[in-house]
């Protein structure tokens, strides 16, 4: 298991940001994103793994005026 913004999540082998992004339904476009305290960046969502009990942080950028 995993937990994402607070909430537990299925873990599998090989997981990786994107694949959590997925199972969220997270789609806003600006997205920052933490796992274990560990920023990513967005060319890397597929390739970064996400292992066994880490914990990510989603959070949506938002800009007003």
């Amino acid at each position: 298991m995993i937990t994402v913004n607070g909430d537990t999540l299925a873990w599998h082998p090989g997981m990786t940001v994107t694949d959590i992004l997925v199972a969220r339904n997270f789609k806003f476009p600006l997205l920052v994103i933490k796992v274990d305290e560990i920023l990513v960046a967005p060319k890397d969502y597929q390739a970064t793994k996400v292992p066994d009990g880490a914990d990510v942080n989603v959070l949506h950028l938002l800009s007003g005026g």
